[in-house]
């Protein structure tokens, strides 16, 4: 049994890893800006109040566990602002805390559908969403650059609205940065096979710094 650290714990993804995590046993504390949004706690699983952009605040709430997963986001702020500042204070706060795995939630519009070209970069693709992919993308920079001793890895799930209501398989296939064949949006993956993906990258780590696409 682990102690994971859950970042952004109150969207579908977090709360997917989660319930993956406890379903494991693993004892899971779900960091949240504000924890009373997220309801009563299953047993197993302790609120915390925390700013993800805040190196204090990610080492206090990350103290004494073994791995911590981030799958914070915020629409209130430039994307191309806070994921970059989440990942600095990410892995400067954890680094703090002594804990030396972080798996990060990518998007998939941020793969490569061939070497240096990203999906968000095709003619046609959607202004109003290439903010969020490119501030992904920025993240990805400040990981790729840091001198850490934390070992990260970001799972990217296909450039499709993921399936909040699909059961869990457990079934699911990972490649390195490029969108995976028949991951480009024309098959659904779902939030629980994401949250397998993740968990399993905690209790066995395969990727290490680097993105990774995850597709169904």
């Amino acid at each position: 049994m682990s102690r994971i650290v859950v970042f952004g714990a109150g969207g579908r993804a977090g709360r997917y890893v989660v319930t993956e995590a406890l379903a494991r046993g693993h004892r899971v504390t779900a960091v949240l800006r504000d924890p009373a949004r997220y309801g009563p706690a299953p047993e197993g699983v302790t609120l915390v109040a925390g700013d993800v952009t805040r190196e204090d605040e990610v080492a206090a709430a990350a103290a004494g566990h073994d791995a911590a997963v981030n799958a914070a986001a915020r629409l209130d702020v430039p994307a191309g602002e806070f994921f970059p500042a989440a990942a600095g204070a990410l892995l400067a706060g954890l680094a703090r805390a002594g804990v030396g795995r972080l798996v990060l939630v990518g998007i998939g519009t941020a793969l490569e559908t061939a070497p240096g070209v990203k999906v968000h970069d095709a003619p046609g693709f959607p202004a109003e969403y290439r903010e969020f992919s490119v501030g992904h993308a920025a993240q990805l920079d400040v990981l790729r650059a840091a001198d850490t001793p934390v070992d990260w890895v970001v799972l990217a799930p296909p450039p499709v609205v993921l399936d909040a209501d699909a059961p869990r398989t457990g079934r699911y296939r990972i490649g390195d940065g490029t969108v995976l064949p028949g991951g480009d949006g024309s098959a659904s993956f779902s939030y629980a096979d994401l949250a397998v993906a993740i968990v399993d990258e905690i209790e066995t780590p395969r990727r290490h710094r680097v993105l990774a696409a995850v597709a169904g």
